[in-house]
């Protein structure tokens, strides 16, 4: 609604300049129709604007203000090699300047004569003119043009050098941090930023979101449902004022000649030099054999998981037998495996174990303990010297 009424006033004003100065008495004398051709064409130019604002779809102040640029710089230098063609053309010899003859209305013959020799050095002086004017004309055109696509095409790269990409707001820290498809439909990554604890901006390529619409499109309905939980979250974290949240579309050589997402994420994070966010194992393994720093959320996760070491006594429920013979599942809170050795006669009862060994890895943690009632520990070193004691 905005938009259209900065339109029409837009063309209001057109109208009202082209208007006051249609009926001026210098307009006016010249007759009416020149008076119609002169408020038709500024109005038909207002209208080619406007159609072009509303038919231009996918407008972005990343191409129009690398368009302002590069006519900006183009138009600089045009101008100083306009100077240096002046400076050429005092340094070499020129034709004199020479006043175009004049004729009289019935020449004769002799006057004729006279004239074709007089006007040859007025036309090399034209010529000479008009080749100066064509080669400043030809290399500013060919400056402006050049330093257009130039800038368009490596807008991406100047973000780093000259602020005329984007007017954004600051963005926190220094260093982007790129979500990879598997972080955001986790969804532990907004939890995370709500803490506060990450400073950096968060990027999303485009292809990530085009592989979470992806999945959240797939026929599967286990596979649909991560995909729009992906989307929730993202839409989460960009509503979100803890954190900055942009998603970028750039035309990296390295990014395009990429064959999968992963290896794309990992090209455009070197390119930014930026930290990938993940859980995936082999995309971490990746990054870390091309230099590429990586933060691992299950090794986040883990990270805050409390501290158990081996001997501590601590309560779970059996959930479901484990893979050898006698074993017993449970799961802590947090949902870190606990297997308890001869805990499978306990299923769906809760009982303290005492944990014999940790093994911690980015996939997880996992919990090795016995059952405490068996009899095998109570705290002594020696059982049955104290029992007969």
């Amino acid at each position: 609604m905005i938009l259209h009424l900065i339109r029409v006033f837009f063309l209001a004003v057109v109208m009202a300049f082209t208007l006051s100065f249609a009926f001026s008495d210098e307009i006016v004398t010249e007759g009416s129709t020149y008076i119609t051709v002169y408020i038709l064409v500024p109005a038909a130019l207002a209208l080619v604007v406007v159609l072009a604002d509303i038919l231009w779809h996918g407008k972005e102040l990343t191409h129009l203000s690398g368009l302002f640029f590069g006519l900006l710089a183009g138009l600089v230098i045009a101008y100083v090699l306009s100077l240096v063609v002046d400076l050429a053309t005092n340094l070499y010899p020129s034709p004199p300047t020479a006043p175009r003859p004049a004729i009289s209305a019935k020449p004769t013959p002799e006057e004729v004569k006279q004239y074709d020799e007089a006007i040859k050095p007025y036309h090399r002086y034209i010529r000479y003119q008009h080749t100066v004017q064509l080669i400043k004309f030809l290399l500013g055109t060919a400056s402006v043009f050049l330093c257009v696509t130039v800038v368009m095409q490596t807008k991406d790269d100047f973000r780093f050098i000259v602020p005329y990409v984007e007017f954004s707001r600051q963005t926190k820290g220094s260093r982007p941090m790129l979500l990879d498809t598997s972080v955001i439909i986790d969804g532990r990554i907004k939890d995370i930023v709500e803490t506060k604890i990450f400073q950096n901006e968060l990027v999303v390529p485009r292809f990530v979101l085009a592989e979470l619409q992806t999945i959240a499109d797939s026929q599967d309905k286990l596979k649909r449902n991560r995909g729009r939980r992906g989307l929730d979250v993202l839409q989460a974290l960009q509503d979100s004022s803890s954190v900055d949240v942009r998603i970028v579309d750039m035309r990296v050589p390295a990014v395009e000649k990429a064959p999968d997402v992963d290896a794309k994420l990992v090209a455009l994070a070197e390119h930014l030099n930026g930290q990938v966010v993940t859980n995936d194992y082999n995309l971490n393994k990746v990054a870390q054999l091309r230099s590429i720093e990586v933060i691992n959320i299950n090794d986040l996760a883990n990270a805050l998981k409390p501290v158990v070491l081996p001997g501590e006594k601590m309560n779970t429920k059996i959930i479901k037998p484990g893979e050898e013979p006698g074993q017993g599942v449970g799961y802590l809170d947090d949902g870190t495996m606990v297997v308890v050795d001869q805990g499978r006669s306990y299923i769906g009862k809760e009982i303290d174990i005492v944990v014999t060994s940790v093994l911690q890895t980015s996939a997880g943690r996992m919990i090795f303990g016995r059952s405490a009632a068996g009899g095998h520990h109570n705290g002594s070193e020696n059982p049955r010297r104290d029992r007969q004691t």
